[in-house]
C-alpha cells in the first residue's frame, strides 16, 4: 500500500534556525505529517549524492554540522563534483521532488525580488521563482519573506504563470506577517479545493507549480507595518548605503532579528508546522 508522499527541505534545518529549535523542528514536521496520513521526504545531498529522504541521522547531522552546503541550483554541480553534504533551498527542493514524482511541498517562506540598498526591486531575483515556474508541484507556504520587495515579487509571479492560491485567505501574506497589500488569484478554504486546481493545473498541461499561501493567525503573527518600518530603517541607515547588492539581504535578515527577537523565531517555527499539515491533508487529497 502506498501513501501519500510531502516534500520537506533542508536548508531550514541546516541554516534557518538554530540548534537544537532546528532538530525539534525536524521530529515535529515528521510527526505532522505522518500523523496526517502521509509520508514525509526530507531531501539533501550527502557526499554529494542526492538523498530523496534522508534518514534520522542524516538529518541529525544537517542540524549540527556547519560544513553542510547551502545548495541552489547553481550550487548542484559544485556540491556533487566535489562529494559534499548539502542543505537543498526551496528551489533545490522543488527540483529534486518534482524528478522523484513527488508532487506536494512544504517549507515557510519562499524567495523572490531582493531591495537594493535604497529599497528599489534589485536584479537579485531567488532562483524559487523560476524553479516553480518549471515545476507543476504544489508548494505550501506562508508568501514571500517578508523583507523582499513584495509588490515586485508579486508581479514576478504573475509574469511567470505562478498561480497563488490563499488558504482562507484573499491577501498574500509574507512570512510571518498575516497579510500584506497584495491579493491572491483564487482564494480555497478545504484542501479538497486546493487538490482540485492542482487536478485541473495538470490536465492544462501547465508546467508550473501552485503556490499555496498559508497564512499564520493574527495571534500569532507579526505586525507587517512593524515589519517594513524595521526594514525601512535598517535602510536608512549609514551601514546600509555601503553595502554590496549581496551584502543587503543579509543585513536586513539580521535587523529584523534583533529588533523583533524571538517573536519572530516562534512565528517562523508555528508556519513551518502549519504549511507542514496543510500539505500533507492536499497530498492525501490528492493521492
Amino acid at each position: 500500500m502506498s501513501f501519500p508522499r510531502v516534500a520537506l527541505e533542508s536548508t531550514v534545518l541546516a541554516h534557518g534556525l538554530p540548534h537544537p529549535h532546528n532538530h525539534h523542528l525536524a521530529h515535529d514536521l515528521d510527526s505532522i505529517v505522518r500523523d496526517a496520513g502521509a509520508i514525509p521526504i526530507t531531501i539533501g545531498y550527502i557526499n554529494g549524492v542526492e538523498c530523496i529522504g534522508l534518514s534520522d541521522d542524516e538529518i541529525s547531522m544537517m542540524c549540527v554540522d556547519p560544513s553542510v552546503q547551502k545548495v541552489s541550483i547553481r550550487d548542484i554541480p559544485r556540491v556533487v563534483a566535489r562529494g559534499l553534504h548539502g542543505a537543498t533551498t526551496v528551489a533545490t527542493t522543488i527540483r529534486s521532488a518534482s524528478r522523484a514524482g513527488i508532487n506536494v511541498m512544504a517549507t515557510g517562506g519562499i524567495g523572490g525580488v531582493h531591495r537594493d540598498a535604497q529599497g528599489q526591486p534589485s536584479s537579485d531575483i531567488s532562483a524559487d521563482l523560476r524553479q516553480l515556474a518549471l515545476s507543476p508541484m504544489t508548494v505550501v507556504c506562508s508568501g514571500p519573506k517578508a523583507i523582499l520587495h513584495l509588490e515586485a515579487t508579486r508581479e514576478h509571479l504573475e509574469s511567470l504563470g505562478i498561480s497563488v492560491v490563499g488558504y482562507k485567505t484573499d491577501t498574500m501574506p509574507a512570512f510571518y506577517c498575516e497579510n500584506s497589500p497584495y491579493a491572491v488569484d483564487v482564494r480555497c478554504d478545504t484542501p479538497s479545493e486546493i487538490a482540485d486546481l492542482t487536478r485541473a493545473r495538470d490536465a492544462a498541461d501547465l508546467p508550473q507549480s501552485i503556490l499555496v499561501v498559508n497564512p499564520l493567525p493574527a495571534s500569532m503573527a507579526l505586525s507587517f507595518e512593524r515589519v517594513q518600518e524595521v526594514v525601512t530603517d535598517a535602510l536608512s541607515s549609514t551601514a546600509a548605503q555601503a553595502l554590496k547588492p549581496a551584502e543587503v539581504t543579509p543585513f536586513l535578515l539580521n535587523h529584523v532579528r534583533q529588533e523583533i527577537g524571538d517573536r519572530a523565531l516562534t512565528a517562523n517555527v508555528e508556519l513551518l508546522k502549519r504549511n507542514a499539515a496543510l500539505a500533507a491533508a492536499i497530498a492525501s487529497e490528492l493521492h
